[in-house]
């Protein structure tokens, strides 16, 4: 009796780690996903970036591409405007990049991971 209980408990600690390791997998890759979208979006769009332009991009559920751009409004101090349409979207300050910085990974196409 004692070792099955102490075999369910090392099967049931093995699948917690599991779990949480595949979390923590899928947040690393939707952040990056998240970095990679934004700073091309500002380098493209002249520093200014929306809620939808980001999700499609970054191709990440809205709530959690909304919690990013909040969190770079705050930190960026980025400047909310609302346009003819009446779509808000945020201007950031203006991307400058040294001359000599190499191709980076947020330059790049993003990756499909859907599958």
């Amino acid at each position: 009796m004692a070792f099955l209980i102490q075999l369910l408990l090392v099967l049931g600690l093995g699948g917690g780690a599991t779990v949480y390791v595949s979390r923590m997998l899928r947040e690393q890759s939707q952040q990056k996903q998240l970095d990679q979208a934004f700073y091309r979006i500002l380098q493209s769009h002249d520093s200014t970036i929306s809620l939808i332009e980001l999700g499609a991009s970054a191709q990440v559920d809205a709530e959690i591409a909304k919690e990013y751009l909040d969190r770079q409004v705050r930190v960026l101090d980025a400047v909310p405007e609302v346009d003819d349409d009446g779509d808000t979207f945020y201007r950031f300050p203006k991307l400058k990049l040294p001359q000599y910085l190499p191709k980076s990974d947020w330059e790049k196409e993003p990756v499909d991971d859907w599958d």
